[in-house]
C-alpha cells in the first residue's frame, strides 16, 4: 500500500495542507487544476457580486460540468476502442483465413508442380521409347 503524502499546496490565493495517498507532485496538479477553474470563474461578469454561497455552488457546478463531459468522453473512447478492438479481431481472421487458403494453394501448387515434373519424365520416357521405335524401323 503506498504511503501517505502531505502537501502544502495554494488554492485561490489560500494556503491548505493537503493529505492522500497519491504523490505530492499528483496533490499539486489537483491545487494547479482548481487554481484554474477559479481563474475561469473570476472572469465572469457578475462573479465579484455574488455571495460565497453562489460562488461555491457556481464551483461545483463548473466541476460537475467538467466531470462529465470527461465522463462522456470516457464512454466515446472506450466504445471506438470496443469497436476498434472488433475490427482489429475481425482482420486478424481474416488474415488467418487467406494465410490457410494460401497454404493450401501453396500445397496444391507444389502437387502440380511434382506431377508437371513427373508427367515430363514420362514425357521424357515415351519420346525415348517412339525414337527407339522409329530407329528399329
Amino acid at each position: 500500500m503506498n504511503k501517505k503524502t502531505d502537501a502544502e499546496v495554494i488554492i485561490n490565493g489560500k494556503r491548505y495542507n493537503l493529505s492522500g495517498f497519491e504523490s505530492e507532485e499528483y496533490l499539486q496538479k489537483v491545487a494547479s487544476y482548481l487554481n484554474c477553474k477559479y481563474s475561469e470563474l473570476k472572469e465572469l461578469k457578475n462573479y465579484r457580486n455574488m455571495d460565497i454561497d453562489m460562488r461555491t455552488v457556481l464551483m461545483q457546478i463548473n466541476l460537475a460540468d467538467d466531470y462529465f463531459k470527461i465522463k462522456k468522453q470516457l464512454v466515446e473512447v472506450t466504445d471506438e476502442l470496443q469497436t476498434k478492438d472488433e475490427e482489429l479481431y475481425e482482420l486478424k481472421h481474416d488474415i488467418i483465413v487467406q494465410n490457410k487458403r494460401l497454404a493450401e494453394r501453396e500445397e496444391a501448387l507444389e502437387d502440380m508442380k511434382n506431377r508437371w515434373v513427373e508427367e515430363q519424365k514420362q514425357v521424357a520416357v515415351l519420346t525415348q521409347q517412339l525414337k527407339d521405335h522409329r530407329s528399329r524401323r
